[in-house]
């Protein structure tokens, strides 16, 4: 067991890179948690309406963060190498590349927006449900596209910061952002202080004013602290970035990158198998991701942490301790996740009582927050395989690993299950998600392997 079991040094290390992630997206998602609720209290169908645009909407922050991940490979291996350089084209490219996924993105929700809300409206329900779950999605999708920009932004600058061990600022820019979104959801939805009660408006309102509150506060302390972020001085002086850098983020971001965009259209088309089954699948669905996101930043927040440590160790071209960190950080993410996920499962019949819905939508959102928290330890472990093969350049075999699987077996499975036969929306769930057992042997082979142990910067 020794050698899965590191010491205080390596704890506090870890801690110091994971805590300030794992507070920032914590206070994110139980903010989110509350505006969910928030929602949830004017009623079903404009929860639902909510939810089935932020399915869309993932989609784009997913393919976001896929185009940032490819280049950040290089970030935090040029970080750990000393070149300040290749930092700076980094984020370049960085900008470069978000920028043109924003407009594509612009261009599909302005025009096919209609079309991917309709996918989610196919299950039973009475049509002036199905109506007015489409107004309210489409006005709440319409006016987040503005926060695009803001967002954006500040998930570039901040994955180079994180990239560069600067962790503290970015967490700083989320909590306040955060509280402004909670205190404007307050006023805009309900119409506190002499506000007019805007409803589902005024939750994508006050969710785009956080993000513009956000971007500043990362902007500004970037760009006003060259001594901690040198690899800021100069950056729009030019465009220009070493075409054989280009080359390689390229051919090793590329799969990163169509990985995340086809893995969350995947998880979104997965949502809408569930949705065949009615919409009160879908306001459940909502209820139990918004609650399990709450629990999942610890997985989540170790998971970076593997990429980060080990992306740098690996920068550095110390292996062996790459591989030891690994299986220490791999080991503690998954110990940690088994209490958690307890700690979930006794949650799961509270948090649904208090949203201003249904009993069977209650019923299903609790047994849906239950299965989440019994695969809880196998998603820690996934994710974390998956950082780690990310950090040492196998994009290819984490395309493979993560999208590919998906879009093989998964989507396939719930498809047929959801149209073709009586198997009830949870154990349909169950089912979907057990496969992932099988992904989690597959990671175990490629880390045992050493697949990954590779230093791409030198």
């Amino acid at each position: 067991m020794r050698k899965y079991i590191g010491n205080r040094q390596f704890y506090k290390m870890v801690l110091a890179v994971a805590v300030p992630i794992m507070i920032q997206n914590g206070i994110t998602n139980f903010v989110s948690l509350l505006d969910n609720i928030m929602v949830g209290q004017i009623g079903t169908v404009q929860m639902s309406g909510v939810a089935i645009a932020n399915n869309l909407i993932f989609v784009y922050n997913i393919c976001i963060f896929g185009a940032v991940s490819g280049a950040g490979i290089f970030g935090a291996q040029f970080y750990g190498n000393g070149s300040h350089d290749g930092v700076r084209h980094t984020l370049r490219f960085k900008l470069i590349i978000c920028a043109i996924l924003f407009a594509a993105a612009l261009l599909i929700f302005i025009f096919g927006g209609d079309a991917l809300i309709s996918l989610y409206l196919k299950g039973s329900g009475s049509a002036e449900d199905i109506s007015a779950t489409f107004g309210y999605g489409r006005n709440y999708l319409d006016i987040m596209l503005i926060g695009f920009i803001p967002f954006t932004i500040a998930f570039v600058y901040a994955s180079t910061l994180r990239e560069c061990g600067e962790t503290f600022v970015p967490m700083v820019a989320g909590v306040v952002a955060v509280v402004i979104n909670l205190v404007f959801n307050y006023i805009l939805i309900f119409g506190h202080f002499g506000a007019p009660k805007m409803g589902v408006a005024g939750a994508a309102i006050a969710t785009v004013i956080s993000r513009f509150v956000e971007c500043l506060i990362v902007l500004i302390w970037t760009h006003r602290h060259t001594e901690r972020n040198p690899f800021i001085v100069g950056l729009y002086k030019s465009l220009k970035i070493p075409g054989k850098l280009v080359l390689q983020i390229i051919k090793k971001g590329s799969p990163l990158m169509i990985n995340e965009a086809l893995w969350s259209a995947g998880m979104a088309i997965l949502l809408q198998c569930y949705s065949y089954r009615g919409l009160d699948v879908v306001a459940g669905q909502n209820i139990s991701s918004t609650v399990a996101n709450v629990f999942n930043v610890v997985f989540l927040a170790l998971g970076n942490s593997v990429g980060i440590i080990i992306g740098q160790l690996l920068g550095a071209g110390k292996m062996e301790e790459a591989v030891d960190k690994n299986r220490k950080l791999i080991f503690f993410a998954v110990s940690v996740c088994f209490v958690i996920g307890t700690a979930m499962v006794f949650a799961a019949p509270v948090f649904p009582k208090l949203y201003n819905t249904t009993d069977s939508v209650r019923s299903l959102a609790a047994s849906f927050i239950i299965v989440e928290a019994v695969f809880m330890p196998v998603n820690s472990f996934i994710h974390a395989s998956y950082f780690a093969m990310r950090s040492g350049g196998k994009t290819i075999i984490t395309f493979l690993f993560d999208s590919v699987y998906v879009w093989v077996l998964s989507i396939p499975a719930a498809y047929l299950l959801s149209r073709y036969t009586g198997v009830t929306i949870v154990w349909l769930y169950v089912i979907v998600k057990s496969l992932d057992i099988v992904k989690c042997i597959i990671g175990y082979v490629l880390l045992k392997k050493r697949v990954w142990v590779n230093n791409i910067v030198v």
